[in-house]
């Protein structure tokens, strides 16, 4: 499993860790049954705080992501990619439905947004 942190990210440590453990999960590079690293050898690969590790697990323990049991670790949780992608698709659709209603109401046409998503789409 990769992590990478990045320093100059708007999100915080612990938000930049849960979305990349979950596109892992999306994408089948974790599988049901595998196990994460544990709090403290994350923490210490990452170079950051065991407490962040820790609110970055119990967040995706809290969404369903993984299971931890004390004493044995934490480990990828079975749950439906369709489900999933599903959701992160609905999430999607609420930012952009923000964006139309900010570009229509400041007269930014159609073609200009689908210009701005391009980019900003191939940016990241």
């Amino acid at each position: 499993m990769e992590i990478i942190i990045s320093n100059s990210s708007k999100k915080p440590i612990y938000e930049q860790i849960v979305v990349q453990i979950k596109d892992q999960i999306i994408s089948g590079l974790l599988q049901e049954g595998d196990a994460l690293p544990s709090m403290r050898v994350l923490a210490k690969e990452l170079r950051i705080s065991v407490i962040t590790t820790k609110r970055a697990y119990e967040e995706l323990e809290r969404e369903g992501f993984i299971h931890t049991f004390t004493g044995r670790g934490s480990f990828i949780a079975a749950k439906n990619i369709e489900f999933i992608k599903e959701e992160q698709l609905r999430r999607a659709e609420e930012h952009l439905l923000n964006a139309v209603e900010i570009a229509k109401s400041s007269s930014i046409s159609l073609v200009e947004l689908l210009e701005i998503l391009k980019t900003l789409y191939e940016e990241v």
